[in-house]
């Protein structure tokens, strides 16, 4: 039996190439389209399609295609969600995996991915865009670094980058016009917000932080 799809996307011209693509193929048949959330539901009702490929943003109406695919998908029958966007947004895709959609691709793909990912999650596979899952999966390894210096007040950043050129409290002392004792305050203040324990450390996080930024 053909694979049957509803089609959703608010731009008549997108569903009309889209509806074009999928027909040409001889196990793939459109079923139905909607423009917004509101008449996918209801189409939804009369008809049971395998696969809804559906966009992120539907117009003005409230409801996006992620939240759509997570209503699609609480229906009795509920059809394989493949969400189909230009917007390429991390967010969205960990939005539209959470409310249950088996595909999320751009719309800058060739027609034939399209054709070969309404295939994929009507097989019950899953399916994401490459580059967009490659990318996230870099930040969820290699997490951003919180900005610990805005922990830290002017007089403290300024310690903490004489620390990270090895001087000891007395020559911080010296170099600030300080006493030596309110330096080791700052020592110890610094360290506390940074969550180090001694100055080594600290000294060996102003070369990393440096080594980042190229200095």
């Amino acid at each position: 039996m053909a694979i049957e799809v509803l089609l959703v996307d608010d731009h008549e011209v997108v569903r009309r190439g889209l509806r074009e693509l999928l027909t040409d193929e001889p196990d793939i048949e459109v079923v139905a389209e909607a423009s917004s959330a509101d008449e996918a539901l209801a189409v939804a009702m009369h008809v049971e399609p395998d696969v809804a490929v559906v966009d992120v943003r539907l117009g003005e109406t409230e409801t996006d295609g992620v939240t759509l695919c997570r209503e699609l998908r609480t229906r009795p029958n509920p059809p394989q969600c493949l969400v189909l966007t230009a917007f390429d947004d991390e967010e969205a895709m960990i939005g539209a995996i959470m409310a249950g959609a088996s595909g999320y691709l751009l719309k800058q793909v060739r027609g034939q991915d399209v054709v070969n990912a309404v295939r994929e999650v009507a097989a019950g596979r899953s399916l994401l865009d490459p580059l967009t899952t490659a990318r996230l999966l870099g930040k969820m390894r290699h997490p951003t670094e919180p900005d610990l210096l805005a922990e830290l007040s002017e007089r403290e950043r300024s310690v903490l980058e004489l620390i990270g050129q090895g001087m000891s409290n007395r020559e911080i002392a010296e170099r600030l016009f300080l006493a030596e004792k309110t330096v080791k305050n700052y020592v110890t203040s610094l360290l506390g917000k940074l969550g180090m324990q001694r100055r080594t450390q600290a000294a060996a996080w102003v070369a990393r932080h440096d080594a980042a930024r190229g200095d």
